[in-house]
């Protein structure tokens, strides 16, 4: 019994010092501009440690930001995250993320949100193609950075639309597809549920924003919509707080994400905010 015993207690003591966190498996890296000043062998310092962290997929926001490529094939991002599969990290690469895109479905509706969602989705597969003819990255998957909620896709006509569109999307790509969505609590839990699991019946891989980060929602609003989730939709543990005023540029300090162990396939946003990132990603 004593031997019994003293396993457990070891056990315990190993859990709480230093074993890599189960969200940190799956990390968001977002490519930035800035980041084109990192070294080679920082990132190779940096793709390192996030393996020793536990880290097996590194899910890339974007490869493409408005005008910016990141230097394109042979360029810095590029580069970097060749270094990354080198040190055994699997990639879920971002496409194209227009930098007005939050703006513009805040004055589209109806068929012109419908219309500008397709433009928006043909500019990715044709990044997709250049990415699959330049780049010649192995890739597990691919995110399109368009990210949805509840405000704007409040109307089933709009919700249903979409589906529509992603459905014809997904069909072109050959590797599985990456969605988030978060909520800014205009749809009931059970209702925002049921729709991102019609989304993962595309085949997606839909993954939900826990908002702690944010904190535009009570913690207690935010548990509801968790609970709502289908265990196929994946959360994404934000490790940040956002700190800057109102009408003011996004701030965020690091924060620790907070963990559940529930039946939901977890990541981390991002990669930028985790301990052994902070000293070479540039902090915003």
């Amino acid at each position: 019994m004593r031997t019994f015993l003293a396993i457990c207690m070891l056990a315990l003591c190993m859990l709480g010092v230093g074993l890599p966190a189960a969200a940190d498996q799956r990390l968001f890296y977002q490519p930035l501009n800035v980041d084109a000043a990192v070294t080679p062998a920082q990132w190779q310092q940096l793709w390192r440690a996030t393996r020793a962290q536990g880290g097996k997929t590194l899910i890339v926001q974007w490869s493409a930001y408005g005008d910016s490529d990141f230097g394109g094939p042979r360029g810095w991002l590029a580069n970097s995250l060749r270094q990354a599969q080198a040190q055994g990290l699997e990639l879920v690469l971002g496409l194209y993320m227009d930098p007005a895109y939050y703006r513009r479905i805040d004055e589209l509706d109806g068929d012109g949100l419908n219309n500008y969602w397709k433009a928006q989705l043909g500019r990715s597969l044709g990044l997709y193609q250049r990415l699959r003819k330049d780049w010649q990255l192995p890739v597990a998957g691919w995110y399109l950075p368009m990210e949805l909620d509840d405000l704007h896709f409040r109307q089933p006509d709009r919700r249903q639309a979409l589906y529509e569109q992603l459905q014809g999307f997904n069909r072109q790509l050959d590797k599985p597809l990456h969605l988030s969505a978060f909520t800014a609590g205009k749809l009931a839990p059970r209702v925002y549920g049921a729709w991102l699991d019609q989304l993962a019946g595309l085949g997606l891989t839909l993954w939900w924003q826990d908002g702690a980060g944010t904190g535009r929602l009570p913690a207690l609003v935010r548990q509801g919509y968790e609970q709502a989730l289908p265990c196929r939709v994946g959360v994404v543990r934000e490790a940040f707080r956002q700190v800057n005023a109102p009408g003011q540029a996004f701030a965020a300090e690091p924060a620790e994400p907070k963990l559940s162990g529930g039946c939901h396939a977890e990541a981390v946003f991002a990669l930028r905010y985790r301990p052994w990132a902070r000293a070479v990603l540039p902090q915003n």
